[in-house]
């Protein structure tokens, strides 16, 4: 009896390692993964990709991604084909090191504190494109570290009524409270040694030098990396069957490259009834293996006049949250 027992025991752990190997090895290669960033909260969802793109694109040279049409809302309509653009890209996440060719890059969605007049702000910059970038990266080096707006230069404030809304400027002053002060609890890191308390004070004392603010924000020294197994050429497959990856330069500029392969949209040039649609703004790239910027994205480089198609998209239903599994090993209780 107690050969049978041990016999058996021996087998159930060694289906469960076996099983648990699979697992752990089909999440990494396949399955799309859900991780959050400790730091700021923030959900990067990605998939790696199935096939690797580069064994179909080899010679193959990409197009520019600005020849495309867009949307109303500028997203960029996706067609069949191999396609890169160099974009505008901003910091914000102030006191990290600015990225290199050490740092592989992922998306994932725009978060953090006040992320709607973030995404306004670079959702409109895209149609401003003879606004000064510093001014820009001023405006929201003071909007994620909660500064005082009323402390801003003449020449931020002025970019900052291109681009936001009256109600969004009356937010950003103190809205119905009247003193941005009653809110402190809420503003990242309130830290002595904290980066946006340091950022916080350097508006207060409403320094002109942008190299000040810089030397704050962006740290010239190399990033820790912790994730060596992700590569800086990585590909990530997208909900609608395309693949997306980062080539950040510096916190300032970043290449984004895009494959939709053949046979993903219909005679239409649509998938599903929809156009597919890219809007690199309501995403930011996050370092996948280290500590370094997290960016978000604004106008292309290069100006370039698109043409735009009215479209109406097909709602399409919620996804369900993934449900946790209580008993992972399938260990059966009696």
């Amino acid at each position: 009896m107690s050969k049978f027992l041990l016999k058996n025991l021996w087998l159930f752990i060694f289906l469960t390692a076996c099983a648990t190997s699979s697992r752990n090895g089909s999440i990494h290669k396949h399955s799309t993964s859900a991780d959050v960033d400790q730091a700021s909260g923030t959900e990067s969802i990605h998939s790696i990709a199935r096939i690797d793109p580069d064994t179909i694109l080899q010679n193959i040279k990409p197009i520019s991604l600005l020849e495309l049409p867009q949307s109303q809302d500028g997203e960029i309509i996706l067609s069949e084909g191999f396609y890169e653009a160099d974009f505008k890209s901003y910091c914000l996440q102030p006191g990290t090191p600015d990225p290199s060719a050490r740092d592989a890059y992922l998306q994932a969605p725009l978060g953090g504190y006040r992320r709607d007049i973030v995404e306004t702000v670079l959702r409109n910059s895209l149609d401003r494109p003879d606004l000064e970038q510093r001014n820009i990266q001023l405006l929201l080096w003071s909007v994620v570290s909660g500064s005082d707006y009323n402390r801003l230069s003449s020449s931020v404030k002025a970019t900052s009524r291109q681009l936001l809304s009256s109600k969004q400027l009356f937010a950003l002053q103190g809205g119905v409270m009247g003193v941005m002060k009653t809110i402190a609890a809420s503003f990242p890191e309130t830290g002595i040694n904290s980066p946006y308390n340091d950022m916080r004070k350097l508006f207060e004392l409403g320094s002109s030098s942008y190299e000040a603010y810089e030397r704050l924000a962006v740290l010239r020294q190399p990033s820790t990396i912790s994730h060596a197994d992700y590569k800086r050429d990585q590909w990530y497959q997208q909900e609608g069957g395309y693949y997306v990856r980062y080539f950040p330069s510096s916190y300032q500029r970043i290449k984004i490259q895009v494959y939709v392969p053949v046979g993903s949209l219909d005679a239409d040039g649509k998938r599903s009834g929809n156009y597919l649609l890219f809007d690199p703004v309501t995403m930011m790239a996050i370092p996948a293996n280290s500590n370094a910027q997290r960016l978000g994205i604004g106008a292309p480089v290069i100006e370039v006049i698109r043409k735009v198609i009215e479209i109406q998209k097909i709602p399409q239903a919620p996804r369900k949250p993934p449900v946790s599994n209580p008993n992972p090993k399938g260990i059966i209780m009696k």
